[in-house]
């Protein structure tokens, strides 16, 4: 068999492994050095396995994926995310589907500090459905909204994803993550403009919240204060060039310790419980990095990642057509893979074409992101939505996957807006050049 068979032989065995439902840093490692075994032989793959977690491991940037879980966790730990959905749903409630509106707010925002979509879905989740639940609302919808607004956690920076994408493409994690402030509020306000549509053609599926005087409107705005100042401390310190990604990680997690030591909501449980979780999501994140360099490693050695790249640069496609391939591409390994292993086993072999077609890298990391967000919530993985079923275990994984269905429709139009109005990503990019 020659290399190139073994690579695609490689990638048939790892799709057999995810299948069987190994996690996928396990099923990576486990191809990546089975294949450059076989391969190269035991002593260069030995090398293989010592030198990857070092040369990855040691990059600098990579500090900035434990002190932003780090600052989410804290601020989920420490009551704060609980405070940021009731200072919104003083201002939204009582508009048809308010409350989930203020979900989706309130989504976006703890997005903005934990980075994580997962973490979104299952903090917001725990926090709203009980008010939805109470107030009658329809639970296709309130499943759906929550499900579908748990996404922004990954596309409003500051974002994990941005990060990954950006190391393992040389791209700026500053700019990426100013390219994502533009996509994330309309994304938002898709969201929203969703909701409040269907409440008002149909008003049983989001009845009005309770009513809010002014001066307890205006109160609210010190719950929504944290969130806000956090937010412009970190993007507008990256955006003025006052510090890096990496520092802007490091000055939120001391942000988020002081707003709580003064609101008198952090102490020992909630300390020892925030860096427990972040120690645990943290591992998760190298095990699939280090994982995911071993297979694309292998890959390179048996020449697929060449192969397919002149494949797609000889097919002409252009920059429309490719698009569509990679629309159609993500869907079909959103099926099958979570957000970090779509990228790494997709980045190696388009980033070059991508590149090839003067395609920006900023503006294509805020397209791969966007795939990834409408991975998390379709069929058959659909990672938010398994999450949301936990926090709503009376509803069926149906009826939220039909609820989800309005918001995948939306994304894809934030989608299409982005294909055709670039500068929805790079505008503010280039102002900070």
């Amino acid at each position: 068999m020659d290399l190139i068979g073994y690579g695609f032989g490689g990638v048939a065995v790892l799709l057999g492994l995810l299948a069987l439902g190994v996690p996928i840093a396990f099923a990576m490692a486990f191809t990546g050095l089975v294949g450059l075994w076989l391969v190269e032989g035991v002593l260069p793959t030995m090398a293989q396995t010592a030198l990857i977690p070092w040369e990855h491991g040691r990059d600098f940037v990579f500090v900035t994926v434990p002190l932003f879980v780090l600052m989410g966790q804290l601020f989920f730990h420490a009551g704060l995310a609980s405070d940021l959905y009731d200072g919104l749903r003083k201002w939204v409630g009582r508009v048809p589907g308010g409350m989930a509106i203020a979900s989706v707010l309130a989504c976006g925002g703890f997005g903005a500090v934990t980075g994580s979509s997962i973490a979104t879905v299952a903090t917001m989740g725990t926090i709203v459905m009980p008010e939805m639940r109470r107030y009658q609302y329809n639970p296709r919808l309130a499943t759906g909204a929550l499900a579908a607004s748990g996404t922004l956690g990954i596309l409003i920076p500051p974002s994990l994803i941005f990060i990954f994408y950006g190391v393992m493409t040389e791209t700026s994690i500053g700019a990426l993550f100013i390219a994502g402030i533009i996509p994330g509020i309309v994304t938002a306000s898709m969201f929203s403009a969703i909701i409040l549509v269907r409440c008002l053609l149909n008003p049983a599926l989001g009845p009005k919240g309770p009513a809010s005087s002014w001066p307890e409107r205006i109160a609210s705005l010190g719950r929504l204060g944290p969130v806000m100042a956090l937010f412009v401390l970190i993007i507008g310190g990256i955006y003025a060039g006052i510090f890096t990604p990496t520092e802007a990680a490091g000055v939120g997690c001391v942000g988020v310790l002081v707003t709580a030591s003064i609101r008198r909501k952090l102490n020992a449980a909630a300390v020892a419980a925030a860096l427990r979780g972040t120690a645990l999501i943290s591992a998760m994140i190298f095990s699939i990095i280090v994982g995911g360099y071993l297979v694309a490693r292998f890959l390179a050695v048996t020449g697929v990642t060449d192969f397919l790249v002149e494949i797609i640069i000889a097919a002409e496609l252009g920059r429309i057509w490719l698009l569509i391939l990679l629309i159609a591409l993500y869907f079909v390994l959103g099926a099958m893979l979570d957000v970090f292993g779509m990228l790494v086993l997709t980045i190696p072999f388009v980033f070059p074409v991508v590149t090839e077609l003067g395609i920006d890298p900023v503006w294509f990391g805020v397209f791969v992101v966007i795939m990834a967000e409408l991975a998390l919530i379709t069929p058959p993985i659909g990672a938010n939505v398994f999450i949301m079923r936990r926090v709503a275990p009376e509803v069926p994984m149906e009826e939220i996957f039909l609820g989800v269905f309005p918001f995948v429709i939306g994304e894809l139009g934030v989608l299409v807006m982005l294909i055709a109005f670039p500068d929805l990503a790079l505008w503010l990019v280039e102002q900070m050049r």
